[in-house]
């Protein structure tokens, strides 16, 4: 027993001795830091007092504090920044669905100034601006090397004003002018449309109006259709939609899906992680679904197309998406000001990352982008109209004129889709695949 205690000292004694050899380099390290930041800060007000009184021209000192602190986070990702007073105030009114602007969503990519959407009915969208498209000039002067903010700043101006950007898009040799006129954009965040027995919900942004919007539009296509028994699916269109609140991401996951996890997202300490799983119910209850991506669908739309993936909910069908795997928090500032900080990466319920990467869709389908010359359209409509009507001598069908009317609407509805395959091919493609589902007797 003696020696037991005296090995329990001895080792105590070491233990102690362990502690203080270790932590005194620990801590000397850990004073050399903090006063490598003090120098960095001193150096930091030095270049700032040299500034205010050696510039060419008198700079206001609250400015270059703005820039410093803008530089400083832009410096993490292209997503963190400053806001001042007036772009927090902005941000505040875009989540709640009106603002002034050309409609577009950007991001920065090696310096260039990248279209992430343009936003449904906007001037940007009417313009023709796509996603993906590099912005490079702004009124005819050069946008390379300014900050996001920068560029977005050049791009605002008051409603009605006309404005002239560059654009470089893959495909096209040459870089070519856009004229377009600024006007204040109110988003119609969720549209309906019935295309044969089949519900189109196209969202396109996520902000305070989304799901509210969503319920009312898809409860109007369901009544619309005399009933859920006549839907024979809902497709849920996201592409070209830029992403926004990750509340409202979560929401319209949750209304397609009755449990489960829906998404979660993880920061610097694992402790602060956060899972957000569905409640009982399915707006669509139970009917398959389908969602259209695209590489302009990002943030807020990879979360809702990731989670009815994973969860076997819904058909992915489009192309791969933005890639925009990172949670941001608008934090306020003293002054009115805010400080939008990259805080976290979220994650799909099966686990996936989607940072850098997007969602890969379950059937790809690219939208065709050719147009048929007027020859080649005259040629064609000229060959679909000729039929076994138009010969002389022909027998007539002997039908009933019920008969000749149901033939008749068949027609109409397979003219229809016909056309939709020109119009929007992708579209086409996620409806053929709930009526192939429908005809299966597949119920999701």
């Amino acid at each position: 027993m003696q020696k037991f205690v005296y090995a329990a000292v001895s080792g105590a004694l070491a233990g102690v001795i362990v502690t203080t050899q270790v932590a005194g380099p620990l801590l000397a390290q850990e004073n050399a830091n903090k006063a490598s930041v003090y120098e960095q800060l001193d150096l930091f007000g030095d270049i700032f007092e040299r500034i205010r009184a050696q510039y060419v021209e008198e700079v206001d000192a609250s400015d270059l504090i703005e820039a410093a602190i803008d530089g400083m986070l832009t410096s993490l990702d292209p997503h963190s920044s400053y806001l001042s007073p007036e772009d927090a105030a902005q941000m505040r009114i875009d989540t709640r669905g009106e603002f002034g602007g050309l409609g577009i969503e950007v991001t920065q990519e090696e310096g260039f100034v990248k279209v992430v959407s343009p936003m449904d009915d906007t001037p940007a969208f009417n313009a023709g601006i796509e996603a993906g498209d590099f912005i490079t000039h702004v009124d005819g002067e050069s946008i390379l090397g300014l900050t996001l903010d920068e560029a977005v700043e050049r791009m605002r101006g008051p409603v009605g004003s006309e404005i002239i950007i560059t654009v470089v898009r893959e495909g096209e040799q040459e870089p070519f002018d856009v004229t377009i006129i600024r006007d204040t954009i109110e988003l119609q965040v969720v549209r309906n449309r019935i295309v044969g027995d089949t519900v189109v919900v196209r969202i396109s942004t996520f902000n305070d109006k989304t799901t509210p919007k969503l319920e009312e539009k898809l409860a109007e296509g369901i009544e619309e259709l005399g009933g859920m028994d006549n839907v024979t699916g809902i497709v849920l269109d996201l592409r070209n939609n830029p992403g926004g609140l990750l509340t409202q991401a979560i929401r319209v996951s949750d209304a397609f899906l009755n449990e489960g996890e829906i998404v979660s997202t993880r920061g610097r300490d694992p402790a602060e992680g956060d899972r957000f799983n569905a409640t009982p119910g399915d707006l669509a209850e139970g009917k398959p679904i389908v969602v259209l991506i695209n590489g302009g669908s990002a943030s807020a739309s990879e979360i809702v197309a990731g989670a009815l993936q994973d969860h076997r909910r819904a058909i992915v069908v489009g192309t791969k998406s933005f890639g925009k795997g990172s949670v941001q928090t608008v934090m306020p500032l003293r002054g009115d000001g805010a400080m939008r900080l990259t805080t976290a990466r979220y994650f799909t319920p099966s686990g996936r990352s989607i940072q850098a990467l997007g969602v890969s869709p379950d059937i790809v389908v690219e939208q065709p982008r050719r147009a048929l010359n007027a020859e080649e359209e005259e040629e064609t409509q000229t060959r679909q109209r000729r039929s076994e009507a138009d010969l002389r001598g022909r027998l007539d069908s002997d039908l009933s004129e019920d008969e000749i009317r149901q033939i008749e609407e068949d027609r109409a509805k397979a003219e229809a889709a016909a056309q939709l395959r020109v119009d929007d091919y992708q579209l086409a493609y996620a409806i053929d695949i709930l009526i192939g589902l429908s005809a299966l007797g597949t119920n999701q």
